[in-house]
């Protein structure tokens, strides 16, 4: 028998518990939770864990399940209660951590069990065939932060700082002395309900001024990691206070079974503390993978080599040209400098269309409808690369119309709102994935994505194939428009595939496709007659591959072909 060369690939959902499971018929905008409800851990039931699974995903991202700054108030479980004017929206963000150490209450049923129903939740991930991954942030925290929930003998952030200093290497935050903090264009309140701040701390965003403004992370505290950034001068050596607290909360994470952390703004954060960091966590938890969010390709190789992550957001190069091709017209050809840039790391990056941090693809702001997307994603998927992510909806294109509260009409899904999303409601339909309340173009997308992102990990020539790109040979191919289409080529011993997509707004019927004699050498592609079959429609036909024949590929408008071409090779 033949050995199965494959290697799972993470195909990641993303959701968020608050508003995932969150089955409030109609909430208002800025409503509290007592009014539009909140999803809760316990709701996302093997049925629900099954029917994600369905799509071909292996890991489930849960967003914003450490506890975070919210407007709700729990202080009959002890919990103190945030000043709501330091909070952005009702519900906070879930990147504003108020306890490293806790589990967000708001999606609780029970919430002084709170942390044994992640831990079921984990548990339930696990036995549904799927893997765990949570956030880490490293780089803030909420202005209120502290932590209630700590093992003892743990020093809370800040608890030894001199708030005198505006650094020091042993301070966890940055202060600036003698001054009140005073966001612009914030209200902090008034009298006895006033956020009062003396003296201000370093926001997030690396702003070192008790004056940011609205447009800052003005509900987040800066970290110090020792870096200084008075006069750029790097303080590692002794290791500082906040690397073994942050190292500290890791460990803890890790030793709940989780299979994955998803780090926050990375390049924040010294690589000198990730180089240390994260073999100490995967000494103990070898099978953890570390995931960065970074946007500086200067510092890809850095933060893999160095730093030691597994995958990295590849966002500045092929999202962005994506988003380009599909809403301001940028030449598809854009694409080879995407693959070129990552060329010897594809293996570390992760691929997305939509994240919390973005625009919902089907939003008027992006593509302004779900149906085009099959060319992106299989881009996406088929391109030389390591891992892949959709955001929760996507699936059955989720328009990200509504306008919330403090998000607004922006085409994004809030993180900082009590919300519920119609199209979840319908897809969940009340925990029994039914279907039944889906639209026929809803059931007809999400099955589309099923049948794509399954390719991953189920097509060896996907998986781990070798890669041609055809566009240099195609650029004066006057039967393909390669500012509109895009086409390669990936290869194992035993298939080939030819791949077009077809970005354009009408059908490429007499579309064609050159061959060179130097993609059958680099591929190992024999050069014959073959009943090619496409991956996507099913159909078959026949075609026969030849070094500079061109090739018939009829691809219709906001569509793909991904004709598999079998030669087995010798047992």
């Amino acid at each position: 028998m033949k050995k199965d060369t494959n290697i799972q690939r993470p195909v990641i959902y993303q959701l968020l518990p608050r508003l995932y499971t969150n089955y409030c018929p109609d909430p208002v905008p800025n409503g509290p939770i007592y009014r539009n409800g909140s999803g809760k851990l316990n709701l996302i039931t093997p049925t629900v864990l099954d029917h994600i699974r369905s799509l071909g995903v292996t890991h489930v991202w849960y967003t914003g399940v450490i506890e975070h700054a919210h407007d709700a108030d729990y202080t009959r479980y002890g919990i103190p209660r945030d000043n709501p004017h330091i909070v952005k929206g009702r519900a906070g963000s879930p990147y504003a951590i108020s306890d490293y150490y806790d589990i967000d209450p708001d999606i609780a049923q029970d919430v002084p069990a709170r942390m044994r129903e992640f831990e079921q939740l984990v548990e339930r991930t696990h036995a549904a065939g799927l893997k765990a991954i949570i956030d880490f942030v490293p780089n803030h925290v909420a202005r209120q932060y502290r932590s209630d929930a700590r093992p003892a003998g743990v020093r809370d952030l800040g608890a030894d700082d001199n708030t005198d200093l505006f650094f020091s290497p042993a301070n966890n935050y940055y202060y600036i002395p003698r001054q009140q903090f005073a966001p612009v264009g914030v209200d902090l309140g008034s009298g006895d309900d006033a956020y009062v701040e003396f003296p201000a701390r370093a926001t997030g965003n690396d702003c070192f001024t008790a004056f940011p403004t609205a447009a800052d992370w003005y509900e987040t505290v800066k970290l110090n990691y020792g870096w200084d950034p008075g006069d750029n001068s790097r303080h590692f050596r002794p290791e500082p206070d906040t690397w073994h607290k942050m190292l500290d909360i890791l460990m803890f994470w890790a030793s709940k079974g989780i299979d994955g952390l998803r780090c926050d703004m990375v390049h924040m954060v010294p690589v000198e503390f990730w180089h240390w960091a994260i073999p100490q966590v995967k000494a103990k938890y070898p099978h953890l993978i570390f995931i960065a969010e970074i946007y500086d390709v200067a510092l890809y190789r850095p933060y893999l080599d160095y730093g030691h992550f597994d995958y990295l957001y590849d966002k500045v190069t092929l999202y962005d040209t994506l988003r380009g091709i599909q809403t301001s017209n940028v030449s598809a050809a854009r694409l080879t400098s995407c693959w070129q840039t990552v060329e010897d790391i594809a293996p570390h990056m992760l691929n997305f269309l939509e994240n919390h941090d973005e625009q919902r693809y089907a939003s008027p702001q992006y593509a302004g409808r779900a149906d085009t997307v099959l060319p992106s994603l299989v881009v996406d998927i088929a391109m030389p690369g390591g891992a892949m992510m959709i955001y929760m909806g996507q699936e059955i294109g989720e328009p990200g119309r509504d306008a919330e509260g403090f998000s607004g009409a922006d085409g994004r899904t809030t993180i900082f709102d009590y919300w519920s999303l119609d199209t979840l409601r319908r897809d969940l339909d009340h925990g029994t994935c039914s279907g039944r309340l889906l639209t026929p173009d809803e059931t007809r997308l999400r099955r589309l994505y099923a049948r794509v992102l399954t390719l991953l990990n189920r097509e060896p020539a996907i998986n781990h194939g070798r890669f041609f790109d055809l566009m240099y040979v195609n650029y004066q191919n006057p039967a393909f428009d390669p500012h509109r289409r895009y086409a390669f080529m990936r290869a194992t011993a035993d298939a080939t595939l030819l791949i077009v997509v077809n970005f354009a707004d009408t059908d490429a019927p007499d579309n064609r496709v050159y061959i060179p004699a130097h993609a059958f050498e680099i591929l190992g592609t024999p050069q014959r007659a073959y009943r090619a079959t496409d991956l996507l429609s099913g159909r078959t036909q026949r075609i026969t591959l030849a070094a500079d024949t061109a090739v018939a590929v009829p691809v219709g408008a906001h569509s793909a072909a991904i004709l598999r071409f079998s030669h087995p090779s010798a047992k």
